[in-house]
């Protein structure tokens, strides 16, 4: 086997050289198709950016707001979205799949209102049909949290 003293194995190179020792490295500036880097299509200030779930999220506050107003003691109630149920949450659910719950409040922790988002979503054929079901669900866990009716909670229904 023959080698050339000072070089690192390859023939015709000298040692700690690139392909091409003048240029610095460049950057990729293109992807492997060449139609350029990808990158967000809208400034995050504007709403087509927002990702579905903070639409949701929003959506959800619009309407803890709106109950909020008419039921001041809901100021110290936490409200949560999560994608899914747990698994133990949806077997002791008595629907399928829960689309919210209430978690009463105990000595040390404060009452949680919980929302799922995925099968809120997944029931809804539309966005105003996502809106009233996720104000119904609210209102039917404030009712379930105060001992009330939904209708006495939110009579505007």
């Amino acid at each position: 086997m023959h080698s050339n003293p000072g070089n690192s194995g390859t023939p015709g190179q000298d040692p700690g050289s690139g392909p091409h020792p003048d240029r610095p490295p460049r950057r990729r500036r293109r992807d492997r198709h060449g139609r350029g880097m990808r990158g967000p299509l809208a400034p995050r200030p504007v709403p087509i950016a927002l990702t579905r779930a903070e639409k949701f999220d929003d959506l959800a506050s619009d309407s803890v707001e709106r109950l909020t107003k008419r039921w001041p003691e809901l100021e110290r109630v936490r409200f949560a979205v999560l994608d899914v149920p747990e698994a133990e949450t949806e077997l002791l659910a008595d629907e399928p799949v829960a689309l919210g719950r209430m978690v009463p409040a105990t000595s040390t922790e404060t009452a949680m209102i919980i929302l799922y988002r995925r099968p809120l979503e997944l029931r809804a054929e539309s966005r105003t049909e996502l809106e009233m079901l996720v104000h119904d669900i609210l209102v039917e866990q404030v009712a379930d949290l105060l001992g009330l009716d939904p209708e006495t909670v939110d009579p505007d229904e």
